[in-house]
This record gives structure tokens, sequence and C-alpha cells, in this order.
């Protein structure tokens, strides 16, 4: 795959973040994250939304005109007129468990010297861990893949139980014409 518009997504955990990074940084692109303009900054962080306009206005401000970029995160909806214009879509997959297990030490890690909300963090992993469940009503794999199945896009699946260069590798070598 060549440089281009890329929008990976997928589980909280999944290696989403990760992958664009590194993605992004293979190609010497800017690398940018949907919870970056999805949440106003504050301490505590991830407390205050942005309107769905204010969200893709600063988007098109930041990166969007751009050549190339890549851009993680989960954004049906809200994100649709800016995921119209990416040029492919790399949905990351995980095992439940790893995928959980990842998430718990992803907080370990961030609460280690700073404020820590206990209630916030368990309410946030409740809802991560729905997201396997068809049923759930919220982000869940089924309503990412029903999305994905109305993109014109070609869709590119990776399970990130692959090392971060073999994930890099496999988009690289997928040839998405």
């Amino acid at each position: 795959m060549r440089r281009s518009r890329v929008h990976v997504m997928g589980a909280s955990g999944s290696g989403v973040t990760t992958l664009g990074r590194a993605l992004a940084d293979h190609w010497s692109v800017p690398h940018a994250d949907a919870d970056d303009y999805f949440w106003v900054p504050t301490a505590p962080p991830y407390v205050t939304k942005r309107a769905d306009a204010e969200r893709v206005r600063l988007m098109r401000e930041m990166f969007v005109p751009r050549e190339a970029w890549v851009l993680s995160g989960s954004m049906p909806g809200w994100g649709d007129e800016i995921v119209a214009e990416c040029d492919a879509v790399v949905f990351v997959v995980l095992d439940p468990a790893e995928r959980l297990r990842r998430l718990e030490a992803r907080e370990v890690e961030r609460r280690a010297g700073e404020r820590f909300d206990e209630a916030a963090w368990e309410t946030f992993r409740e809802w991560a861990s729905g997201y396997d469940d068809p049923a759930f009503d919220g982000r869940s794999r089924a309503s990412h893949e029903a999305w994905l199945a109305t993109l014109p896009q070609p869709v590119l699946q990776v399970d990130s139980a692959m090392s971060r260069s073999q994930l890099v590798e496999a988009v690289l070598a997928w040839d998405p014409r």
C-alpha cells in the first residue's frame, strides 16, 4: 500500500492507535486520533464531548487537506464526512480476553503518578467489555462490521495479536485497488 489517507479503527484496546501511529511514522505523515477531536481537553480527561460539527471542523483544519495521513479511532456516524475522504480503512480486531487484558495494563500505566477515578475506570471497562456482544447497545463489533459494509472504500481486517511490525507489514503489503 502506498502513502495515502487511511482510517484505522476497531475496539478500544485492540491496538488501533498503536497501528495508526506506526503506519504514520513509516510513511512520515501526520497521525490523528479521533479521541483528540471527540473530547474537549479536560482534567480528568474524557469528560466533555465536542459537538459533531466542531470535531469535523477541527479535523478539516488540522489534517484533512493534506495529501496523506492516518486517522485512528472510531467515528461511525459523526465522522462519516471525514471517512469519505479516506482511500482505505483498516479494521483491527483482537481476541476479547486479550483486548481487555491490554486495556487493564494500559490503565495501570496511566494511573502511575496521576489522580485516579476508580468509578470512571469501572464505567469505561464495563462499556469496553460489551464490544463483542452483538446485543450491546453501544459501540460494538457488530455495529462496526455493519458500518464497514456500507463504505465504498476497501477494508482490510487485521488481527492485532500480530506484532506491531507485522501489522504494519500487512498493511503495506495490501493492495486496496
